[in-house]
């Protein structure tokens, strides 16, 4: 599967990684422009590539792995219609004025009772939209090996076959993928501040003899 991402943080690199060691192949795009990621795509192998957030965009899934505050402007200018794209932000809350000149909201109370990802939802009209990865610091998944732990990444959504293309991406990888429903109830528990934010699961097998 070709995977794109719309950000070149930390977060794209780290599931880059092992998204590559699973046989994917991904692209990484910035607002700096793909000759900025010259090192970074090296550093990853010849399974990655830079390009523009438009060619991100075409690909089977495309990751947005932006700061919140950056996420209109990531999503700007690109028909969302029919695309899956894994909402991969983190809203950043308590800063003042509630609402940032780019129109993001600051505050829980900004949120007018939405979830983040709905959010996010709205501002890529026609997107199968799945909340995932962003439930943990990245810090914490960084062991590539085929025997590293199976660090749980929540997801949720709306569109059924989404969350299932997004789940067999993230099991590929010997991460494992755990629904949790709905973009509204799933995306609040998940979300930044929700109960399962920065909580860190290992799924075990129970061997019964």
């Amino acid at each position: 599967m070709k995977v794109g991402f719309i950000g070149a943080g930390r977060m794209a690199t780290t599931i880059g990684r092992h998204l590559i060691c699973a046989g994917h192949e991904v692209v990484l795009s910035s607002s700096r422009g793909p000759e900025a990621l010259a090192g970074l795509v090296a550093d990853l192998g010849p399974a990655a590539t830079a390009g523009s957030k438009q060619d991100a965009a075409e690909c089977d899934v495309v990751i947005l792995a932006t700061n919140w505050a950056d996420a209109p402007a990531a999503l700007k200018d690109i028909d969302w219609t029919g695309r899956i794209l894994v909402d991969g932000t983190n809203a950043h809350m308590g800063e003042e004025p509630d609402i940032s000149a780019a129109g993001v909201a600051r505050s829980v109370a900004a949120l007018e009772g939405r979830t983040s990802s709905e959010i996010v939802a709205a501002m890529a009209p026609g997107a199968r939209l799945v909340k995932s990865i962003s439930n943990m610091p990245m810090a914490w998944i960084q062991d590539f090996s085929p025997q590293k732990p199976k660090a749980v990444l929540f997801m949720s959504g709306d569109d059924r076959d989404a969350k299932a293309v997004v789940g067999e991406l993230i099991n590929s990888t010997g991460l494992v993928a755990l629904d949790l429903g709905s973009l509204a109830d799933g995306g609040a528990m998940q979300q930044l501040g929700g109960p399962l934010s920065a909580v860190e699961l290992h799924f075990v097998r129970r061997v019964v003899r």
